[in-house]
């Protein structure tokens, strides 16, 4: 599990990534008024850029994925802290790299959950990009995954889902008390082609399908 709790001084940052930092940190703030001041949101964001700083090369892309992934992590704290209160159960795919099998369950349960539920991910060694396969092989399924992103999980983020969905990590893959998971026997589509990841999201497509149904949430 990342440890992302302890944020380093970003010394090396140009001008334009510390001002994207600045304005995301804004927005953060905006959006998470009364909630948690600066101080928490430049930790979140600042622990999330050194996260993605360590595996991806582009960085004009960082500050962006920075903060999705603070937004993402202060949303499950909001919801563990018992501030959202919306009703909707969560669940949480985690695989080894965060580039295949969980995010393409991530995205069967997005498109056949609706608003119904919400849908989070992420990889016990996250790898720099989303499966080509897996992109097209949803696609032929008419749901496109190509916004999504690997990233790890934190204690946070575990610890506000409901259902645990696991695949693949192993020991690797957190345990707290009061949380229901599951181990889906699913092969790893990294290397593969189209062709043979379709039965691979076939099975995610059914097994997704039968968790809806254990959760009483219709499919659309």
């Amino acid at each position: 599990m990342a440890d992302l709790t302890h944020p380093d001084q970003h010394t090396d940052l140009s001008i334009d990534q510390d001002l994207a930092l600045r304005t995301a940190a804004s927005r953060l703030a905006g959006e998470f008024t009364g909630l948690y001041g600066p101080e928490t949101i430049e930790r979140f964001l600042h622990t999330s850029y050194d996260q993605f700083a360590t595996a991806h090369t582009i960085p004009n892309y960082l500050p962006l994925l920075a903060e999705r992934f603070a937004r993402l992590r202060l949303q499950a704290l909001a919801r563990v802290e018992g501030h959202h209160h919306d009703g909707k159960p969560v669940v949480l795919f985690l695989c080894t790299h965060n580039a295949g099998r969980s995010q393409m369950a991530l995205g069967f349960f997005t498109h056949l959950a609706g608003n119904r539920a919400v849908a989070w991910s992420g990889g016990s060694e996250p790898g720099t990009s989303i499966n080509p396969a897996a992109i097209t092989a949803m696609a032929e399924r008419g749901i496109d995954i190509t916004a999504e992103y690997p990233k790890p999980w934190t204690d946070e983020i575990v610890r506000a889902a409901d259902v645990v969905i696991t695949m693949g990590c192993g020991d690797a893959c957190p345990v707290f008390p009061g949380t229901r998971y599951e181990n889906w026997d699913v092969d790893d589509p990294a290397g593969l082609t189209p062709e043979q990841v379709r039965p691979i999201r076939d099975d995610l497509d059914r097994r997704v399908r039968r968790l809806l149904d254990q959760l009483a949430i219709p499919a659309t």
